[in-house]
């Protein structure tokens, strides 16, 4: 009789295993949806892709930002608890020294017998001496009472460093379990926003990307271009704004990276942070903060240098270089580029300097 063998599994060879790995990505995409449900999707076409797509890279922004405004808080504590550390330790050794000149000074007492002072001149040899030895003692009892009171206070004020440091740390780690949430928001819009786009053709994504190809071209052309006298640099209102201006026109083309500010990858709120950082004008790390780090400014009165703000959440910010245009960090499926500030809803504009 003829054994029953179980027949081997092939293996995998690579391409077919990533086809595999795709198909899976975005059958689970598909199966949890963004309704909840068990069920698949209808097939989507690529325009309702590419909706989908900008919406999750939206979303991805506005979790970003507040990523980095955690990140920025978060480091603060950081900062503050190092500070006190600091003080609570310089202070506990002021404390112990303190503490082993009254253990001295107990010592010495002890050594006495334990006699009070006055009575043990009282008792003195040399009544001649009595007046100015008593008026000594009291001085020295003094003495001991202050400084009995000073580690009193010492150690009053090392308890009071030890509750704010508390304080501090209970904020961090606040902030840190904050930082987790957004991470997690901005992780699952991004792999959302890649499973959708592997369910189109290589033809359908090539066909999505190439008006972004296009744009990147043309960002390279504009650089170019922007660096003879008539130049945004050149029209810039003053020289920090312009040393702005240079600086992104010099990043055009970096890849974005959420909650990176350089040198070689930006966020958006990040790019507008190095390029005013090179300057020598440090703004605020979000671009919540950074709308209110100058005056306001309508959109006619725009000028290179002014930062342009988009979407009713204030989640995304360029760097206006005249003629209608920005320099900005679009998303992950783009990378630093000149493009056109009614590429997406208007909300306002700071001028910083």
């Amino acid at each position: 009789m003829a054994a029953h063998r179980k027949p081997r599994q092939r293996s995998v060879p690579g391409n077919t295993a990533r086809t595999a790995w795709t198909i899976a990505l975005a059958g689970a995409a598909s199966a949890t949806g963004f309704d909840g449900t068990g069920h698949a999707e209808p097939q989507l076409t690529p325009a309702q892709v590419k909706a989908k797509v900008d919406k999750l890279y939206q979303e991805a922004e506005v979790a970003t930002e507040k990523y980095n405004g955690a990140k920025e808080k978060a480091e603060t504590a950081q900062r503050r608890i190092r500070t006190l550390q600091d003080e609570t330790a310089r202070r506990t050794e002021r404390l112990n020294a303190a503490r082993e000149a009254l253990g001295s000074m107990a010592a010495a007492q002890y050594r006495d017998g334990g006699v009070d002072p006055s009575l043990q001149l009282a008792l003195s040899n040399d009544p001649d001496r009595y007046l100015d030895a008593a008026e000594f003692a009291e001085r020295a009892g003094n003495r001991q009472a202050a400084s009995v009171a000073g580690v009193r206070e010492q150690l009053r004020e090392i308890e009071q460093l030890r509750g704010a440091a508390r304080v501090e740390l209970a904020s961090l780690q606040s902030r840190q379990a904050e930082l987790r949430r957004h991470k997690n928001t901005i992780t699952g819009k991004l792999g959302a926003a890649r499973s959708l786009l592997a369910r189109l053709t290589a033809e359908e994504r090539a066909r999505l990307q190439d008006s972004g190809d296009r744009a990147a071209r043309s960002s390279a052309g504009t650089r170019d271009a922007l660096t003879g006298p008539g130049s945004a640099a050149a029209q810039a209102p003053n020289s920090r704004a312009a040393a702005a201006v240079s600086y992104a026109h010099s990043k055009l083309g970096s890849p974005y990276v959420w909650g990176a500010t350089g040198p070689d990858a930006f966020d958006c709120s990040g790019l507008t942070q190095a390029a005013y950082r090179s300057a020598g004008l440090s703004l605020p790390r979000t671009t919540y903060a950074q709308i209110d780090a100058g005056r306001h400014v309508s959109r006619s009165e725009l000028l290179p240098g002014d930062l342009v703000f988009f979407y009713s959440s204030i989640s995304h910010v360029g760097l206006y270089i005249g003629n209608g245009q920005m320099i900005h960090a679009p998303n992950p499926s783009a990378p630093v580029r000149v493009a056109p500030l009614d590429e997406m809803p208007f909300a306002g504009a700071t001028r910083v300097v």
